[in-house]
C-alpha cells in the first residue's frame, strides 16, 4: 500500500525549535543581515555589467570603464564577505542550539524511570542524542538561512529583470511555474522518504548496538552466521531508503536543469531577435539576463536541496521533542531534605506491579530497625529485587506505604533519599574510566586519600595496588579488564566510600571466584556493621548472620525469622531450601 505523502510544513514543531534561538538572537540577527547583504550586492552585479556594456562598451567609449570595473570587484568582494560570514555565524548558531537542546535531552534523559528504559532501546536513544541533533544543526547551518537566502536572491532577480525589461522577464517567468509545481512535490515526497530513512537509521543504530555489546553471547551460541544475515537485511532496507531520497532528486534535479536551459535559449532567442530587428533590447539588457537566468534558477534548485536538509532537521526535531514530552518521570514532590537516616525501614501491605495487573508484590509489609541486617531469600521471581528498586524509588508504588524514620519516602526529596542508600548489584557496571574515578564517580568532595582509606578498612587496597598503575588503572569499557571479583569488589568499595545510612546487597556474591568470595565477605562484614543493611544473597555465610530473614515466594513473604528460627520449621519453605542447598554443599 503506497503511503500518502505528509504536509511538510509544521508551524508548531518550527516555533518550538526556534525557541532555543532567543539566547542567540543578536547572531541570528545579524546572520540575517548577511544574508539581505548577499541578496542585494548578488543583483547589483548583472546591472553593473549591464551599464558598462550599454554606455562604454556598445559605444566603444572607455573613459570611465575602470569606475564598473572597480565597481564589480568591489561587490564581489562584499558578496564574499557576507557569504563567509553567514556561513561561519549560521553553523555556529545551529551548533549552539543543539549544544543546549543536547543538554536538556540528556538531563531528561537521566530523570525517566527504569521502567522507560525497560521498554526502549538504548541504540534509538544514541541516535536521538546524537545523529538527530546534528540534523537539527544542519536546520540552521544548510536549511532555514539557505532557504531564506535563496528566497531573497530570487525575488531581487526577478524584480532586477522587471525592471531592466519586462518582456524578457515575462519570457523568464513562463516556466517557472512547472518548476514550483514540481519542486513542492518534490518535497513532500522527499519528507516521506527522509521519515523512513530515520526509521531505518534508528533500527540499525540499536541492531549494532546491542549485537557489539553481546558479542560475546553471539560467540559462545555461534550465532554469527545468523546475525550476520540479520544484518544484512536491516542494511539492505537502510539503502533502500537512503536509494529512495536519490531517486526522487535523480527525477526533480534534471528536469529544472532542463527547464532552465530551455529558458535561456528562449531569452537568448527572444532578446537576440529584439537586439537585432527591433532594438527593443540592449545588448547590455541581454547579457544581463544571461547571466541573471542561473542566479534565478539555480537558487530554486538548491532551496529544493535545501528543503531536503530542512525536512531530515525537522523529522530529527520531531523525535527528538518526543522523548523531551516523553513524562516518564519519578514524581518528586518530596520538601523533606533528609540530612541522615537513622535507618529504620518500614514496607506497610506494599502492592506493585510492573505491567497493570500482573502484580510483582501482593501487599508485602515488614520492618527492619537501624543497624539491622536483615536477609531476604527466595526463587527467581518472588520479587526480591522489586523490594530494593523501590526503596531507591527507581518505580513507584501503586498502593501501600514504604517509610523510612517513619517518613513517607515520597515526601523526601529524590536526591538525598538516593544519596543515603547505597546498593551493590550483582552484574556490576563500570565505566570506561580509572578504578579511582569508578569508585568515586567524579565527586571532588571524595578525595583520593579517603578512597585509600577505605580501601583499606574493608581489605582490598593490596588487591587494587596490585594492578598496573594502581587507583589510576583503566579498567575500559563495562570493566573488561577485571574479573567479575574484582568488579564486585570496586563496587563495594564505591558503596563504602559514600558512607551511607542504609546498604543493600543484591546477590553481590554469586558469581564470584573464593578468594574474591573471602574478600567480599571481610568486606561485608565491615561495611554492615552499624548501619541498616538489606542483604539478597543464596550465600549461608551472609544469611546466618542477618538478624532476621524474609522468605518470599511469588510477591508474597511466607516466613520470617532468624537463621535458627527458620530451621526450626518442619517443612518450612527456609528450611527446605536450605536442605537443598546448603545441607547438600556441606556434605560434599
Amino acid at each position: 500500500m503506497t503511503k500518502k505523502p505528509k504536509n511538510i510544513y509544521d508551524v508548531s514543531l518550527f516555533k518550538r525549535l526556534m525557541q532555543y534561538i532567543s539566547p542567540y538572537k543578536l547572531v541570528f540577527y545579524s546572520t540575517l543581515v548577511f544574508v539581505i547583504g548577499l541578496a542585494v550586492f548578488g543583483v547589483l552585479r548583472p546591472k553593473v555589467l549591464q551599464e558598462a556594456i550599454d554606455t562604454k562598451i556598445a559605444l566603444q567609449q572607455y573613459d570611465g570603464f575602470m569606475y564598473y570595473i572597480i565597481l564589480m570587484v568591489v561587490l564581489l568582494v562584499l558578496e564574499v564577505v557576507c557569504n563567509l560570514l553567514f556561513i561561519y555565524y549560521a553553523t555556529w548558531l545551529g551548533q549552539s542550539v543543539v549544544k543546549d537542546v543536547r543538554i536538556k535531552l540528556f538531563k531528561h534523559i537521566m530523570s525517566f524511570k527504569m521502567k522507560y528504559f525497560d521498554n526502549s532501546s538504548v541504540g534509538v536513544l544514541v541516535t536521538r542524542t546524537v545523529t538527530d541533533m546534528e540534523r537539527i544543526a544542519d536546520v540552521f547551518g544548510d536549511g532555514l538561512f539557505m532557504i531564506f537566502s535563496d528566497l531573497l536572491k530570487m525575488v531581487a532577480i526577478a524584480a532586477m529583470m522587471l525592471y531592466m525589461n519586462w518582456s524578457l522577464a515575462l519570457i523568464v517567468f513562463i516556466t517557472m511555474p512547472v518548476i514550483i509545481y514540481a519542486t513542492n512535490i518534490f518535497q513532500k515526497y522527499m519528507k516521506m522518504a527522509f521519515e523512513d530513512v530515520r526509521n531505518e537509521v534508528s533500527n540499525l543504530n540499536s541492531f549494532v548496538q546491542e549485537r557489539v555489546t553481546g558479542m560475546k553471547i553471539l560467540q559462545l551460541f555461534a550465532r554469527e552466521e545468523t546475525e550476520y544475515k540479520n544484518f544484512k537485511e536491516i542494511n539492505e532496507r537502510h539503502k533502500k531508503g537512503w536509494l529512495k531520497t536519490v531517486w526522487y532528486n535523480s527525477i526533480f534535479f534534471p528536469i529544472a536543469e532542463f527547464l532552465s536551459s530551455i529558458t535561456l535559449g528562449l531569452v537568448v532567442w527572444y532578446g537576440g531577435l529584439n537586439v537585432v530587428l527591433d532594438d527593443t533590447a540592449s545588448l547590455g539588457e541581454l547579457t544581463a539576463f544571461i547571466m541573471m537566468i542561473p542566479m534565478l534558477f539555480r537558487p530554486l534548485n538548491q532551496i529544493a536541496n535545501k528543503f531536503n536538509t530542512l525536512q531530515m532537521g525537522m523529522v530529527a526535531a520531531n523525535r527528538v521533542f518526543d522523548v523531551l514530552d516523553t513524562n516518564s518521570h519519578i514524581d518528586d514532590a518530596g520538601r523533606i531534605e533528609a540530612p541522615q537516616f537513622e535507618g529504620d525501614i518500614k514496607f506497610e501491605n506494599v502492592h506493585f506491579s510492573y505491567i497493570q495487573d500482573e502484580e510483582v508484590l501482593k501487599g508485602i509489609s515488614f520492618e527492619v530497625y537501624s543497624g539491622q541486617t536483615i536477609a531476604i531469600v527466595g526463587a527467581t521471581g518472588a520479587g526480591k529485587s522489586t523490594i530494593i528498586n523501590l526503596l531507591n524509588r527507581f518505580y513507584d508504588i501503586q498502593k501501600g506505604h514504604i517509610k523510612i524514620d517513619n517518613i513517607n519516602i515520597k515526601d523526601i526529596t529524590l536526591s538525598s533519599l538516593r544519596a543515603q542508600i547505597a546498593v551493590v548489584l550483582q552484574d556490576v557496571f563500570l565505566f570506561a574510566d580509572t578504578i579511582l574515578n569508578n569508585i568515586t564517580l567524579n565527586d571532588k568532595t571524595i578525595t583520593e586519600a579517603q578512597v585509600h582509606q577505605a580501601a583499606q578498612d574493608i581489605g582490598i587496597h593490596d588487591f587494587i595496588m596490585s594492578l598496573p598503575g594502581g587507583y589510576h588503572y583503566n579498567v575500559k569499557e563495562r570493566g573488561v579488564m577485571l574479573s567479575s571479583g574484582q568488579r564486585q569488589l570496586i563496587s563495594f568499595l564505591r558503596a563504602y566510600v559514600t558512607n551511607p545510612s542504609i546498604l543493600i546487597l543484591d546477590e553481590a556474591t554469586s558469581s564470584v571466584d573464593s578468594y574474591s568470595e573471602q574478600l567480599i565477605q571481610n568486606a561485608t562484614d565491615k561495611i554492615t556493621k552499624g548501619r541498616t543493611s538489606i542483604v539478597i544473597a543464596h550465600r549461608l555465610a551472609t544469611i546466618k548472620k542477618a538478624d532476621n530473614i524474609i522468605v518470599m515466594d511469588s510477591g508474597n513473604i511466607v516466613e520470617q525469622g532468624t537463621h535458627k528460627e527458620l530451621l526450626k520449621r518442619k517443612d518450612g519453605y527456609y528450611r527446605n531450601l536450605y536442605e537443598v542447598q546448603f545441607m547438600k554443599k556441606e556434605v560434599v
